[in-house]
């Protein structure tokens, strides 16, 4: 398997700087936000924006932890039993702006179920997505919001996010087989 390495360390912080910055931005009341990673890496990523908008607002938006593990399609009972984490969700969400955060945007299934988890959770005002790459090849009518590169892939190819809370290391890379 060949990769090739598309972000490093510091191209991850600057992007995650102007993804947050943008989330500023866009959203003039910081109190109403709240910052959903998706698990696994999406968590990391949900943190750093929470304190990177504190560097620059002075104000720590909420941040939680979403698993969709229960609301996938693509379980059909086969033998592996796929991991559960915890749902952590530190704030009521209802009325809220919610912001969903995910490293790979791909076919659109994973945040339709992330959001139908969220909406069993409370009743946001709105759900925003921010994600770290968005690679296409959708089959859901979904697009993020807030993007932190758009990085096209052949169907065969596949984007690694590390990051060096889950891995040891900041990186993104393609793969092929």
């Amino acid at each position: 398997m060949s990769a090739k390495n598309v972000m490093k360390a510091d191209d991850i912080r600057r992007t995650l700087t102007r993804i947050a910055h943008e989330i500023i931005e866009r959203n003039k009341v910081l109190d109403d936000i709240i910052l959903v990673g998706i698990h696994t890496r999406g968590v990391p990523l949900a943190r750093r924006l929470g304190d990177i908008i504190e560097r620059n607002e002075k104000v720590h938006p909420p941040v939680g932890a979403l698993d969709f593990t229960r609301y996938r399609d693509d379980l059909n009972g086969g033998k592996s039993c796929p991991v559960v984490r915890a749902t952590d969700i530190p704030h009521d969400i209802n009325g809220r702006i919610v912001v969903l955060v995910d490293d790979v945007l791909h076919t659109g299934r994973s945040i339709r179920a992330a959001m139908d988890a969220l909406i069993d959770i409370g009743r946001p005002c709105s759900i925003q997505f921010a994600v770290l790459i968005d690679r296409g090849h959708r089959e859901m009518p979904i697009r993020a919001d807030y993007v932190g590169k758009n990085l096209p892939s052949a169907r065969h190819e596949d984007i690694r996010v590390r990051l060096v809370e889950t891995d040891g290391s900041d990186e993104v890379a393609i793969t092929s087989a």
